[in-house]
């Protein structure tokens, strides 16, 4: 086990390096000019001297091989340089929203999987009875909408129409509830549809089938053996689902003005600010890279013959 750590640690340092050489390659040779940029939000004017006094100062007149060396040597120490918008570090800004997309993560995951497990389970169970095709209905409409649209007709409903709940903002519990929904909504019908599947294939097997010639209940056996074989084949992609919300889901958070990453890189991109861009970038890779390892070692954990045959090798 520390050898496989070991091991993937060691090979997530070269991807590392390049991507942020990449990206960083990427917002050098932009075109748009971050310090004009930032004086025209500011309502100013200033001459050719003062936008090449404004340059010399972040460094942006510098080499590439220059800017990047500096940008790599204070990553690697912790500092992923200044906003040039917000004129405060990066990292304040990204651990300042990191709170916001965590818990819009934590309540989708939750709500995903109470919903989605069952739901999946029993379409599998009553395959082509009436309850089935109703799922299979709706979780079919659930993967074809946008989730823009979705929240669109959230918000126009429950806070237009209804004004039950709080349209914009990432105050309370109430503004928590539309962009969860609107989240939640399409993950439920997408892990429906993938559990229906994976639940068809074990139901098939003669495991079923033994267990029930030894007395065991046929529900026993869909929770304690056909569920935990059945997300196995789900639980990638689902890892990788975890990672994308929390790196930002950024078009529900831009909708709903939910103050997390994801918004936070839509208005970094917006005014060309790139040192957030990059931290950004590098915080998306160190999320998927940890998720992919999560994923990795649960499958010792939920699968026994990959745990006893990682050992016997």
């Amino acid at each position: 086990m520390k050898k496989y750590l070991i091991g993937r640690i060691l090979f997530v340092i070269p991807i590392m390096f390049f991507l942020s050489l990449f990206t960083f390659g990427l917002t050098y040779l932009s075109p748009s000019d971050p310090v004009t940029l930032y004086y025209d939000r500011l309502g100013a004017k200033p001459d050719k001297q003062m936008v090449e006094e404004t340059k010399e100062e972040m460094g942006l007149n510098d080499p590439f091989p220059i800017q990047y060396g500096r940008w790599l040597n204070r990553a690697v120490h912790g500092d992923l340089g200044t906003s040039y918008y917000y004129k405060t570090s990066v990292w304040s800004e990204l651990t300042s929203r990191l709170p916001n997309t965590v818990i819009l993560t934590v309540s989708t995951v939750v709500l995903t999987i109470l919903i989605a497990v069952p739901l999946g389970i029993l379409c599998a169970v009553f395959q082509n009875k009436w309850i089935d095709y109703i799922l299979r209905f709706i979780s079919f409409l659930g993967v074809s909408m946008p989730s823009f649209w979705v929240g669109t007709l959230l918000m126009y409903f429950f806070g237009v129409k209804l004004k039950a709940l709080p349209i914009l903002g990432s105050g309370d519990l109430k503004h928590l509830i539309l962009p969860t929904a609107t989240l939640s909504f399409w993950m439920v019908s997408l892990y429906v549809r993938r559990l229906r599947g994976s639940a068809l294939e074990e139901l098939n097997k003669d495991y079923l089938n033994g267990g029930l010639a030894r007395g065991l209940s046929k529900w026993h056996v869909i929770w304690h053996q056909i569920l935990p074989n059945s997300l196995l084949s789900v639980i990638t992609m689902f890892g990788m689902s975890i990672g994308s919300l929390l790196g930002g889901a950024t078009i529900v958070e831009t909708i709903f003005e939910w103050k997390g990453i994801g918004k936070m890189a839509v208005d970094a991109i917006s005014v060309k600010d790139y040192p957030i861009i990059q931290g950004y970038v590098l915080w998306m890779a160190i999320i998927y890279v940890t998720v992919n390892l999560v994923v990795d070692l649960s499958y010792q954990f939920l699968d026994p013959r990959i745990r006893l045959g990682g050992r016997k090798g």
